[in-house]
């Protein structure tokens, strides 16, 4: 991501280096086209630059907890109504012939600040499925795609179809845009000018000018997302929109949280039931990030699983797709030829229809967005995006991806998405300044399990504090969740998930109080909507009768 220093490839490494998490919303089958929300907010005065004074303010968790329906504060919240009627027309929904007729939108009113909530208030964005079958009604199964930074609008739009059936009929569906993210009081920073710009230029080689060029990526940034969304920065984190998802159920009538979360999801997910135990019902989460795990460690993980799904692709290109596949014939050597074109695009950048540059970064962004798909999806698409710019020098495909991944439609317009995921990531977690061992056994570690994603990275790409030009310092901090006194929770991990590899899932089910974890073997994020028959009849049996599968079931 452009918002903080990149080594290579930007979407990997930026994150690592800035001590956030990259874990995007695009899931195969539940976040649908690329994320081009609309930008619109509820809330003119937490986005006005004219009134914005510096955030200084202590972090979420210095502000008083919310207590609910308890606090006569927050009372007006708790008690409204949602006016839900249907969604507005969507010309892309139409395009692509999906049927929104049985969806329903309205809004969610939510503090601010919900240590003053009297001061200010924001809304954000909902959308409905009702259940197909009244009459067999459970209550509502809430749903993030994750992100952070993703649309649970789009989730549900463009992913109803997973639902139908046995969920569709028993609940209703409801998926929200998280504050600061989509139609909910979105932070933003660029136009989609300067978007385009930024994203038209390869990171440095040289160290030294990579620092240089990170340093001031990062101030102007920072200073952009200040003047345009400086009041929206401190109030933005995962635990307000836990906060704001106690609101939701207590709104629509749900004594109890049913809750599925994908990704970053879970990480939403886990921090609601440590802030409301006593409410959750019963939540899967489902391609898990570590909470407990240091924001270095847990981006130096994620690169290296990359790097093994990167290696599987080219093996599986060579070995099973010979006449389509562009990476030669040895398999062993399949994926270095793949990352030495892809690498020297620095130099030697494919120019697209449209005028626009395909250099390196913007090439790997593409090839790691159909990463998070497996060989059933997205590694055909691969395939035949890295056989039109190797061998025919056109690399528009690729570009498609990249965009798909990085928010931007096909005008041009790019959703908050990668605004809302610096500035959330930066009110979860800023890492401090790892010492000098810390940051030189993580370039060790990526230089010897991914030298094709890791090449020419140096411990100066990782010295600094995560988040050290952000305006606004968090109190938050990587901890171990137990959520002592909770029901019981269902972790799902994927043995092949390079964004939130296996070992997360393992280490968020073991952290919790009451919790189990599901396994599926296989590749790709995340294993909701995959069409794996033994896990979909899991979750249903969970989630509709609470029936919990057998301690380590994993589903082939």
């Amino acid at each position: 991501m452009r918002t903080f220093r990149a080594a290579r490839p930007r979407v990997l490494l930026t994150a690592v280096a800035a001590g956030t998490l990259l874990l995007t919303a695009a899931c195969d089958g539940a976040a649908g086209p690329a994320q081009d929300r609309a930008a619109g907010t509820s809330a003119p005065a937490a986005a006005n630059p004219a009134a914005a004074p510096t955030p200084t303010a202590a972090a979420p968790t210095a502000a008083a907890k919310a207590t609910g329906e308890a606090d006569p504060a927050l009372k007006p919240f708790y008690g409204q109504r949602i006016a839900w009627a249907a969604c507005p027309a969507d010309p892309k929904a139409a395009k692509i012939r999906i049927d929104t007729s049985e969806l329903q939108c309205g809004k969610l009113h939510v503090p601010l600040d919900y240590a003053n909530p009297a001061t200010d208030a924001i809304d954000l964005a909902l959308i409905k499925y009702p259940a197909a079958k009244q009459d067999q009604r459970i209550g509502s199964l809430m749903v993030n795609p994750g992100g952070p930074g993703g649309s649970g609008i789009e989730m549900v739009e463009y992913g109803a179809k997973d639902f139908i059936g046995t969920l569709h009929n028993r609940f209703d569906v409801i998926g929200f845009d998280p504050r600061g993210t989509g139609q909910s009081a979105p932070v933003v920073c660029y136009d989609d000018k300067q978007h385009d710009a930024a994203d038209q230029q390869d990171e440095p080689l040289d160290p030294a000018e990579r620092r240089a060029a990170h340093v001031k990526q990062s101030t102007d940034h920072a200073a952009a997302c200040q003047a345009r969304s400086g009041r929206l920065l401190p109030f933005v984190g995962t635990r307000n929109t836990a906060r704001d998802l106690d609101v939701l159920r207590a709104v629509v009538g749900d004594r109890k949280l049913n809750y599925l979360g994908i990704s970053y999801g879970t990480y939403l997910g886990a921090l609601y039931a440590e802030e409301f135990p006593q409410n959750t019902g019963r939540l899967v989460l489902d391609g898990a990030v570590d909470p407990a795990q240091d924001t270095l460690d847990h981006g130096v993980d994620q690169q290296i699983g990359f790097e093994k799904s990167f290696e599987r692709f080219a093996a599986d290109c060579v070995e099973n797709h010979a006449a389509e596949c562009p990476l030669g014939k040895d398999k062993a050597a399949a994926a270095k030829k793949a990352a030495d074109f892809l690498d020297g695009l620095h130099d030697n950048p494919l120019t697209a229809k449209d005028g626009r540059k395909l250099g390196r970064d913007l090439a790997w962004t593409g090839t790691i967005q159909m990463l998070y798909g497996d060989e059933k999806s997205s590694w055909q698409y691969l395939r035949v995006g890295l056989g039109m710019a190797m061998q025919m020098k056109r690399g528009d495909l690729l570009l498609a991806f990249a965009d798909d991944y990085n928010g931007r439609d096909e005008n041009g317009h790019y959703s908050p998405m990668e605004e809302a995921h610096g500035a959330i990531g930066c009110a979860d977690a800023a890492r401090p300044a790892p010492t000098p061992e810390h940051a030189k056994a993580a370039v060790d570690r990526l230089l010897a399990e991914a030298p094709l994603l890791s090449r020419g990275v140096t411990v100066e790409d990782y010295s600094e504090p995560g988040c050290a030009y952000w305006p606004f310092k968090t109190q938050e901090k990587p901890h171990p969740i137990r959520a002592e006194g909770s029901a019981p929770i269902l972790v799902v991990g994927s043995t092949g998930d390079p964004a939130t590899p296996y070992a997360s899932a393992e280490s968020l089910a073991k952290g919790f109080a009451n919790a189990t974890l599901l396994t599926r073997v296989g590749e790709g994020h995340g294993a909701f909507g995959k069409g794996n028959t033994c896990i979909d009849r899991a979750l249903e049996a969970y989630l509709t009768e609470g029936t919990m599968p057998a301690a380590g079931t994993r589903c082939d």
